[in-house]
């Protein structure tokens, strides 16, 4: 443990913590100071103000990240007939209806998106409170209710990501991993980052984006320039 804290001390040493760096400079240092001995996730954290106890100031979405997000996703699919076989054809990993919520409320949970079809939203509510807290309840607002269930299996295998702000007004989501290029890292923050500007509630008060780190497992948040709102590929 002390061998890991040195070693972390080293890393947070090199991050200039009254500094906000440029997107590109901020994932470069992120990548360098990861002190995981694997393909670390490279996360992007952001404070912003707002209220989320106000159903207008929840700021949620879906953004699809130019570079992909360097997992492997697994789909589940809730569906029947075409609409199953489209969704088994598009790549889905699972595809079932009845005995799908057999093995979820069996604690057999092997997937990181869910998707239905709207006519199967009635049964897949019967697992809602296995499924909501681990969100991965499907939904209309992040595309996962919808009919058109090959394309959804498509982006959420091709990179799409869903974010929501937290109660305390933080919003975290992955932008890719360590291996990278820091100019990849820094198209797919701007992607991220457009969505979350794009989304900005009406009724927000006082600056929008309060703060931004970006991260590498077991490493230390980088503080990065909120007025950075374009050129993202740049130094």
């Amino acid at each position: 443990m002390a061998k890991k804290s040195k070693n972390y001390n080293e890393q947070f040493a090199k991050v200039d913590r009254d500094k906000l760096y440029s997107p590109l400079e901020a994932v470069k240092l992120a990548k360098e100071t990861s002190s995981a001995k694997y393909d670390s996730t490279i996360d992007v954290a952001m404070r912003l103000s707002v209220d989320p106890r106000k159903a207008d100031q929840l700021v949620r979405g879906t953004v699809n990240l130019p570079h992909g997000t360097g997992k492997t996703v697994r789909v589940a699919v809730f569906a029947e007939g075409e609409k199953a076989t489209a969704a088994k054809e598009a790549g889905a990993d699972i595809v079932g209806t009845d005995e799908l919520i057999e093995q979820i409320n069996a604690g057999q949970l092997d997937f990181d998106v869910a998707i239905a079809t709207p006519d199967q939203m009635a049964k897949v509510g019967r697992v809602a409170r296995v499924l909501g807290p681990r969100g991965l309840m499907p939904n209309p607002k992040t595309g996962t209710v919808t009919p058109d269930v090959a394309k959804a299996v498509e982006e959420s295998k091709g990179g799409k990501i869903a974010f929501r702000v937290d109660k305390a007004a933080n919003l975290h989501a992955l932008i890719g991993k360590a291996s990278f290029t820091p100019e990849q890292l820094a198209e797919n923050y701007g992607a991220l980052l457009d969505e979350v500007l794009r989304l900005k509630p009406a009724s927000a008060k006082g600056v929008y984006l309060k703060k931004i780190t970006v991260s590498a497992t077991q490493g230390p948040g980088v503080p990065v320039d909120p007025s950075v709102q374009k050129n993202y590929a740049e130094a």
